[in-house]
């Protein structure tokens, strides 16, 4: 159970967060319906399709079991949006959950094509197991990047995965180009292992072979809240 001193040192936390993207003219806000996510990411002329883990379409999020940021500039135009939900995965692990592509549909065998098929062979995924809050769809205008807005994101991300729901691990599957260029390690993750995901989606027109990274809960804990408290 979250204690009384924890909520103060992630009220303190998130709040860094939240001040530091307004001091780049940024402002933050947090929902929980993802068919108004939706809705914001298709109407955001140059952010690419949200994968269908964060589609309710195709993956309906519980009430509770996700939230998405989005922040706006002076002009009220998005400038940066990013999505988190939680997997229970007590009776699996995260490998498994992404080669039965539970990961992405709620129910495969009626919206996976046939030819749909996910690889994970990074070995701590068999090891993820429990709560594992999955952090995805980021995005950050051009005319923003650079400028240490993914440090803003991965903090508002960990903090309110923590404050919401304490997890085993908070993980993420990425490009190796965001690893070689230093963006993960902006975000906050200290792990990374190759193979993560090698994932077809056919109707989604989707072919990616990411890496896996992640925090443990208890380095996603010693980030939140100061060791010690």
């Amino acid at each position: 159970m979250t204690s009384v001193v924890d909520l103060l040192h992630i009220s303190r936390f998130i709040n860094s967060y939240d001040a530091a993207a307004a001091q780049k003219g940024i402002k933050l806000s947090l929902g929980v319906d993802f068919h108004e996510y939706i809705s914001i990411t298709r109407a955001t002329a140059t952010k690419g399709p949200t994968y269908p883990n964060f589609r309710p379409d195709r993956s309906p999020i519980g009430s509770g079991e996700g939230f998405w940021m989005v922040g706006v500039d002076k002009n009220n135009d998005v400038a940066v949006l990013q999505a988190v939900r939680l997997y229970d995965l007590s009776r699996s692990n995260f490998a498994e959950h992404l080669q039965s592509l539970k990961a992405f549909y709620a129910d495969p065998d009626k919206h996976a094509h046939p030819e749909d098929e996910c690889t994970c062979a990074a070995p701590i995924a068999r090891k993820m197991s429990g709560k594992v809050a999955y952090h995805g769809d980021g995005w950050v205008r051009r005319d923003f990047r650079g400028s240490g807005i993914p440090e803003i994101m991965g903090g508002m991300a960990f903090g309110v995965s923590f404050a919401m729901w304490a997890p085993d691990f908070v993980c993420g599957l990425v490009a190796r180009w965001l690893i070689d260029k230093g963006v993960v390690s902006q975000y906050g993750y200290a792990h990374h292992e190759r193979a993560g995901s090698i994932l077809r989606l056919v109707e989604e027109e989707i072919v990616d072979d990411d890496w896996l990274i992640w925090l443990t809960g208890e380095e996603l804990r010693s980030r939140v809240v100061p060791p010690g408290e």
